[in-house]
């Protein structure tokens, strides 16, 4: 029998970075579709003018910037454009969805050296910017079905939440809300974050796919669940349930396409658990304590920065070896 001698790595895969960012925008298929249903032409105009931006500026650093002529598309810019869209109101102005991208891509990733690199997720990084920038645009919510966007203006079920009580949400005149609105999706909000039923259907896919990481989630979900429940059961006429806090806002495209972010999430399920833990701690603190009603993307960017002491905690132990390394 002939040996063949070779340096590693001896497993090989036929996955790719593009490959994997094409089922990533196949997953998103059923928020985009589910968002020209509710919200109408101008969010389909969105996403696609974030998706082109956010390739062609890409291609421009890389080509001309960068001088990688051989350099070809990953799709990797258009998944960070098409989820920058999709955290994004329908108020926004073209310009600001140029300078969004700007920040994304390039100080949210090439400023780091590229995919691989960077620290947060670019997608959280512009649309935090944009939301520092321009707090009215970024929060200015309309109603849905309504596709003239100059008169038709109301408040998310979180904002309603925050500034008029829980009264308000069984009473709210502008729009049914309960949690069957509120899994479909036909609830104002940013454009790809209303619907829980097309997030959870493309997370399938991605999860069928082997491209997720699971328990990230799955502890960020279940964390949620269990602040919001022991608030819930203290005081039920002033907290919102569980599913509520599931459902509204964008816990549920946070969990499930950013914070899985391959690249600014730690490497070991150990690591997963803890990052899922400390998303849901944060968020919920935001919205039971904080003035701002939502805090997906400030607990994703905040844990996105702990990942490396997280990493470092979370390292597995080599086998052979004791707990403090030795032999």
């Amino acid at each position: 029998m002939k040996l063949n001698m070779a340096a590693g790595p001896h497993l090989r895969t036929d996955d790719s970075v593009r490959k994997v960012m094409v089922d990533v925008l196949i997953a998103l298929i059923p928020s985009f579709l589910v968002s020209a249903w509710v919200f109408g032409f101008r969010a389909v105009w969105i996403m696609l003018f974030s998706m082109v931006a956010a390739e062609a500026l890409e291609f421009y650093i890389m080509r001309v910037l960068r001088k990688k002529k051989d350099f070809k598309p990953d799709f990797s810019a258009s998944v960070t454009g098409l989820l920058l869209a999709m955290n994004l109101s329908l108020a926004v102005t073209w310009w600001q969805i140029l300078i969004g991208v700007f920040v994304s891509i390039v100080l949210g990733k090439h400023v780091y050296g590229g995919l691989g690199r960077n620290i947060f997720n670019p997608a959280l990084v512009g649309r935090v910017f944009m939301l520092i920038s321009f707090p009215v645009a970024m929060t200015t919510w309309y109603r849905p079905f309504y596709y003239k966007y100059d008169t038709i203006t109301t408040a998310t079920p979180l904002a309603i939440l925050k500034e008029k009580g829980l009264d308000s949400l069984n009473n709210w005149a502008d729009y049914t809300i309960n949690l069957k609105t509120l899994f479909i999706g036909t609830i104002p909000g940013s454009i790809g974050e209303v619907s829980a039923a097309a997030l959870l259907l493309g997370f399938a896919y991605l999860v069928y796919k082997k491209r997720i990481k699971i328990l990230i989630p799955v502890s960020y979900i279940t964390t949620v669940f269990v602040i919001s429940g022991i608030f819930y059961l203290i005081d039920p006429t002033k907290y919102a349930s569980p599913l509520f806090h599931i459902l509204s806002g964008g816990i549920m495209l946070g969990a499930l396409f950013m914070a899985t972010d391959m690249v600014t999430s730690p490497m070991t399920p150990k690591g997963h658990i803890i990052f899922g833990i400390g998303l849901g701690i944060i968020t919920m603190v935001i919205r039971l304590f904080g003035a701002y009603p939502e805090g997906v993307s400030f607990s994703i960017l905040i844990m996105n920065a702990l990942v490396p002491l997280i990493d470092i905690y979370a390292k597995p132990r080599i086998f052979g070896t004791t707990r403090g390394g030795k032999k």
